[in-house]
């Protein structure tokens, strides 16, 4: 069994940046892809970001390219999502999650495995 535990959520304005995190337990996950999803109120669960099991490979929507950055850190079990230039439509509560392919970052949901159970972000205009 896993468990993933997101922080680093809050409120922040238009332009600023957050990073998030998410600890691992349960299970070495240095050999799983991670991803980040979000949903915004009102929205259907969207892909975020991925990283492959050795942070070789990357991937990420077109709606945070450039401003968004994942990383992992295997020895502490925890990947990162840094988020700058914070806009007001990235507000949602951001999921990190395992996913089940080892050689590229799968983009749909039902390709991850376990959850966490989400931090807020809301940035405001």
């Amino acid at each position: 069994q896993v468990q993933l535990v997101e922080s680093g959520g809050g409120l922040v304005q238009a332009g600023g940046s957050l990073r998030l995190s998410c600890a691992a337990s349960g299970r070495n996950v240095s050999s799983s892809t991670m991803g980040w999803f979000r949903q915004g109120p009102g929205k259907e669960r969207e892909f975020v970001a991925g990283i492959i099991r050795n942070g070789g490979k990357t991937d990420y929507a077109d709606s945070v390219k450039a401003r968004f950055t994942i990383s992992r850190d295997n020895a502490k079990n925890t990947v990162y999502l840094q988020m700058n230039s914070l806009k007001s439509e990235d507000t949602a509560v951001y999921y990190c999650a395992t996913g089940t392919t080892l050689f590229y970052v799968p983009q749909k949901a039902n390709l991850y495995d376990y959850w966490g159970q989400g931090t807020q972000v809301t940035v405001s205009s």
